[in-house]
């Protein structure tokens, strides 16, 4: 039940919502059970036993807080009423009484459902909020080891499931014990001896029904991991349905998806069918207890071994019969919760999930980029492998830096320590003297503005992915696309700046997207730049256009080039060679393609570039 807890602290603050449930929901219980005490003054009237000795004796039923007292009094009452009035009076009381229990006691319950439904509304939306925030902040390593289906699964499905039945559990949990401890006190009362019967037979019933609950967990467990897998296998085939459909590997996918949607299937069979045999099974174990209550109950009033008159008995009855209604009602509770918890479990493993790129108590706040980026023997691996070894570089305020090198030489890596995306193993990185690790991180990612081989476009409109995390005016924003080349073509478009761009940008060739993310970085204004190999995938002509706002965009800035094309970097103030994770060359091009037996030189040979 950890989890469950763990769920709850979700929910809203309920401080003003206690005290009006605490009454509502006790004057539903008292009102709901004061109909099962009419009983027997009902039955009295109606067979024509009801007491008068006390009347006779001229003695009035001293008036406590107790049931005995109550009923007591109550007979009392009748019983007056009975013989001033005639026994169709006392009826009409009795009835009236029953209604207005009745009354009172579902307009409590539907005013206390009121405020738990306030609860779960409230609840669900802090959780799912509180979760996608944490996801938001988590370090890009946690998505390298996560598959994305797996994490929408959690926050679709997994959240649906914890919706569903949290809230509900809640209510009866908080509800049903006390209706229980109400009827055991009417019972108790009533008639002590049989009650005590019935007490040794519940707990072997419970323990049956929790047997079955227990495997109801591994079951979830199992359903809710499939289904994540499900909708990962999903989230790949829409994605890289180009590829599947190029290499005719439609039959792998289709088959690798109807393996796991069997398993999924059978499992949620499984799943099911445990969980809807606890309702007949706790059913037929009630129906079996009054049976045996009946049997034994039947046999004290028979034998004349308990002070149980005939009305009292049918009352008793009728009390525990009501008993069961609760108890099957929290049996069915705790097999619905299982899903619900695993789901739970699911969705608090993502929220307490360590952000592994933590930032200080008391930041350092940077405002301004003055002097020089500093790696100072910096080292950084993947887990176990080494990507980058005793990397020493200065990037002077206003230059321009490349680096190149072979697939795998750590050069996007050495890129994203930059905005800290990662933290170097060993060694640090400085700004002006700053180790980022003791920067606010906003501020210094602030400090840059970063353009990747594939743009990242938002399913929103040309303006809001040009103005993106801005408050921008329509001028700065056209501005920012004239400069990045890309307002004639935004203009020709359906709506203009207001069109749509599709998933990931699908309306837009890979040119118009790669200018969309330049405008981008344009308007942010950033004193730094990272482009990642910004125009490698591009056409010649769209290359051109996109080399053309990048020029725009660097100057009088500080850049940091990625570039596998060699003829994009050779103005680079200086260029750093990268081979297997270390930096085996730097210097100017001309510098660096002269050297027959370097890296750069062999590089620029196999790419036609002549010295």
């Amino acid at each position: 039940m950890k989890t469950y807890f763990n769920l709850l602290k979700f929910a809203p603050s309920i401080r003003g919502y206690v005290l009006p449930f605490a009454i509502f929901m006790i004057l539903h219980v008292i009102f709901s059970q004061l109909n099962f005490v009419m009983i027997i003054p009902l039955l009295d009237i109606l067979f024509g036993t009801t007491q008068t000795s006390a009347l006779d004796a001229g003695q009035i039923p001293e008036l406590s807080f107790s049931l005995t007292s109550i009923r007591l009094n109550f007979q009392y009452y009748l019983s007056q009423l009975v013989q001033n009035e005639g026994a169709f009076s006392a009826l009409k009381v009795v009835c009236i009484t029953v209604v207005g229990a009745a009354f009172v006691s579902n307009l409590s319950k539907h005013l206390s459902d009121r405020i738990l439904e306030t609860i779960r509304a409230t609840f669900i939306l802090n959780l799912r909020q509180k979760v996608f925030d944490h996801l938001v902040h988590l370090n890009l390593g946690f998505y390298e080891k996560k598959k994305k289906g797996d994490i929408i699964s959690r926050m679709t499905s997994d959240m649906q499931e914890v919706e569903a039945t949290v809230i509900h559990a809640f209510t009866v949990l908080t509800r049903d014990p006390i209706m229980l401890i109400g009827f055991f006190i009417i019972l108790f009362t009533l008639s002590a001896k049989l009650t005590l019967y019935s007490l040794i037979i519940i707990p072997a019933i419970g323990g049956l029904i929790g047997a079955l609950i227990k495997k109801l967990k591994k079951d979830a467990e199992k359903t809710q991991k499939s289904l994540g897998q499900l909708v990962s296998y999903l989230e790949e085939a829409i994605t890289g349905l180009r590829v599947i459909k190029a290499f005719n590997a439609e039959k792998y996918i289709k088959d690798n998806f109807l393996n796991e949607n069997k398993f999924y299937a059978a499992a949620v069979r499984k799943l099911n069918i445990r969980r809807q045999l606890t309702t007949p099974l706790s059913e037929f174990m009630g129906i079996l207890l009054v049976a045996i209550i009946l049997l034994v109950g039947g046999a004290l009033v028979l034998n004349q071994e308990s002070t149980l008159t005939a009305s009292g008995f049918i009352a008793y009855l009728a009390v525990f019969s009501q008993v069961i209604r609760p108890a099957k009602s929290l049996s069915e509770t705790f097999s619905n919760v299982q899903r619900s918890l695993v789901a739970g479990k699911r969705i608090m493993e993502i929220k307490e999930m360590e952000n592994t790129i933590p930032e200080k108590k008391d930041p350092v706040e940077i405002k301004e980029f003055r002097e020089s980026i500093k790696f100072e023997e910096v080292h950084f691996a993947y887990e176990s492998k080494p990507v980058l070894q005793d990397i020493d570089l200065e990037i002077k305020r206003g230059k321009m830096i490349a680096l190149v090198g072979p697939s795998g030489s750590g050069k996007t890596t050495m890129s994203d320590l930059i905005p800290r995306f990662y933290d170097p193993f060993q060694g640090k990185l400085t700004i002006d003297g700053v180790d980022i690790k003791d920067a606010k991180i906003s501020s210094l990612r602030a400090m840059m503005g970063i353009v990747t081989q594939e743009p990242i476009l938002f399913h929103d409109t040309i303006f809001n992915n040009i103005a993106f995390g801005k408050k921008a005016s329509m001028e700065e924003v056209e501005k920012a696309a004239r400069i990045a080349n890309a307002h004639e073509f935004i203009l020709q478009t359906e709506n203009g700046y207001d069109t749509e761009v599709g998933d990931r940008g699908m309306k837009l060739s890979g040119g118009q997207k790669q200018r969309i993310s330049i405008a981008r970085a344009i308007l942010a204004n950033p004193p730094i730049l990272i482009l990642d190999e910004a125009t490698s995938s591009l056409d010649t002509e769209s290359e051109k256009l996109v080399q053309d706002a990048l020029d725009h965009l660097m100057q009088n800035r500080t850049s940091l080039v990625i570039a596998h094309r060699l003829s994009t970097i050779q103005k680079a103030d200086t260029i750093v060679v990268l081979n297997e994770g270390r930096i085996v060359e730097m210097g100017v091009h001309e510098d660096l393609i002269k050297n027959g037996d370097g890296l750069y030189s062999r590089l620029s040979e196999m790419q036609g570039i002549q010295p």
